[in-house]
């Protein structure tokens, strides 16, 4: 018989602010139906069509899609620019017939036709104008998914009142996905120790480094990979054909995107790019990190799947316009729900991770792009979290330690929220837990995509409150509220 003394009650407030996922937000995307020969049929086809004919075919297809999306003729023209080396051989077209080819070749994506959830939050960049004393604006990140469960990021920006109100802005408009940097520039030093990382040896990486300047292009990268296998092509062994595509491959997933200012944030997605995250970036995991001098970032950690293999990589921001794509690498950067704390300890990157798919383990670097080492920190202690432990966002700092929220799932596979506590200066010692979960699925919660689940990517604290925002059964996404005090005081210290 268990002699534990009753837990003290934390005073949840469950907002009933409810973000639905909305299946009228539509993403138009490059659409490409089957291979190059079939390109070229379509392409025929369309070619045939009398002159005369083509400005009403068109004005038909404005008519159903222009209201749905901005600048859609542009969309259309850069479209056919990216198909037409496809196309039968043919004289000059006119910008009618040049537009109705690119719109046979995109396609509306919905968004989140299946889901909105997952969120994370975290103070915006921007805190001028607010409407009240106390007021904080806040940047919310959520997982959407939409056909063929393929995960995207969007966003939602809103007002924390002093009062612990909270007012989402959900305001309509045009999705737009960045434009993707074209020549971004590679430091030669981090690029290397990437690619040792990665197991890339051998004298054909050796020449192509040797062959760049300490910054690098894009470009002249692909200028030195073309230079050494023409150089003496054969003598290119498989080895070497293998390291070249390697490389670039790994250029192509440190890449950097740039929304315009113009672009509302809720407006804005974040839409898989790379091989790497052919099939979803899924629970991007936001924090605000201070660096020694001060100067602010936003970094967050999330899941990039391909359909069979999932890799823990990373993005940075200031402003929520620029965002660079890095991966992690190093033997610890593997597994999914890697979380960074808002500030180096002792000198060094820390990080929370599950490489296990169990425990949450911590590490430390002196390089946020490498990880080669974990330390268990925790293992499942209470019937609600016997099969798995993971981390429900970063930590977040308080007088009493680094709070951490957590998931844990039990019987039925019934997700919960749990929280406990790490010393401020050495983190990798718990100093207190809380016993029972923060927050379990209510009887209006339980259903959704996937049963029986509460879960969140990052929570804040403002004015003494815990700001809590969750994933609803992986379908929803809704906002809890506690005093934090309440919190502190139900944990159990060691």
């Amino acid at each position: 018989m268990s002699t534990r003394a009753p837990a003290k009650s934390v005073r949840v407030n469950r907002t009933g602010a409810v973000l639905n996922p909305d299946q009228s937000r539509v993403l138009l995307r490059p659409f490409t139906p089957g291979d190059a020969h079939r390109i070229y049929r379509i392409g025929a086809r369309i070619l045939a069509i009398p002159e005369e004919d083509i400005a009403e075919l068109l004005q038909q297809v404005e008519s159903d899609f222009a209201s749905r999306h901005e600048h859609i003729l542009d969309r259309f023209l850069e479209r056919f620019e990216q198909v037409r080396r496809y196309m039968p051989a043919h004289g000059e077209l006119s910008e009618q017939r040049r537009l109705l080819i690119g719109s046979y070749f995109v396609a509306e994506y919905s968004l989140e036709s299946a889901a909105l959830f997952n969120p994370s939050i975290v103070p915006h960049p921007d805190q001028t104008d607010l409407p009240a004393e106390g007021a904080l604006r806040f940047v919310l990140s959520l997982r959407a998914t939409g056909e063929g469960h393929i995960s995207s990021i969007t966003f939602r920006t809103g007002i924390l009142y002093a009062d612990g109100r909270i007012d989402v802005i959900t305001r309509p408009g045009f999705l737009t996905e960045p434009r993707q940097i074209p020549n971004p520039v590679y430091e030669k030093p981090l690029f290397a120790r990437k690619l040792v990382e990665l197991g890339l040896t051998g004298t054909f990486l050796d020449r192509v480094l040797a062959s760049l300047q300490e910054s690098f292009t894009t470009t002249e990268l692909r200028s030195a990979l073309r230079a050494q296998e023409g150089h003496s092509p054969d003598d290119m062994t498989q080895e070497d054909l293998s390291s070249s595509r390697a490389i670039w491959m790994l250029a192509r997933s440190n890449y950097e995107v740039q929304f315009q200012p113009q672009q509302p944030l809720s407006d804005r997605i974040l839409f898989p790019s790379t091989p790497s995250q052919r099939n979803g970036i899924e629970d991007a995991r936001f924090v605000r990190f201070q660096e020694d001098d001060g100067a602010q970032c936003y970094y967050a950690t999330f899941t990039a799947f391909d359909g069979n293999v999932i890799l823990p990589e990373l993005v940075e921001t200031s402003d929520f316009l620029h965002f660079r794509f890095l991966t992690l690498n190093g033997p610890a950067a593997e597994n999914k729900g890697m979380a960074i704390f808002p500030r180096k300890i002792n000198g060094k990157y820390a990080m929370l991770s599950r490489q296990d798919n169990e425990n949450i383990s911590i590490m430390f670097s002196d390089n946020v792009h490498f990880w080669n080492e974990r330390q268990l920190l925790l293992k499942p202690a209470f019937p609600w979290e016997y099969v798995q432990l993971g981390n429900c966002g970063s930590p977040i700092q308080t007088g009493a330690g680094w709070l951490v929220l957590s998931h844990g799932v039990g019987p039925v596979r019934k997700y919960c929220i749990g929280a406990f506590l790490l010393d401020l200066e050495d983190p990798t010692k718990v100093i207190a837990r809380l016993p029972e979960p923060l927050l379990a699925p209510s009887s209006s919660e339980r259903e959704g995509y996937v049963p029986n689940v509460v879960y969140s990517c990052g929570a804040l604290v403002h004015n003494g409150l815990l700001v809590l925002p969750y994933g609803l059964a992986d379908h929803a996404a809704g906002f809890a509220t506690m005093p934090l005090a309440d919190v502190l005081n139900a944990l159990d210290f060691d």
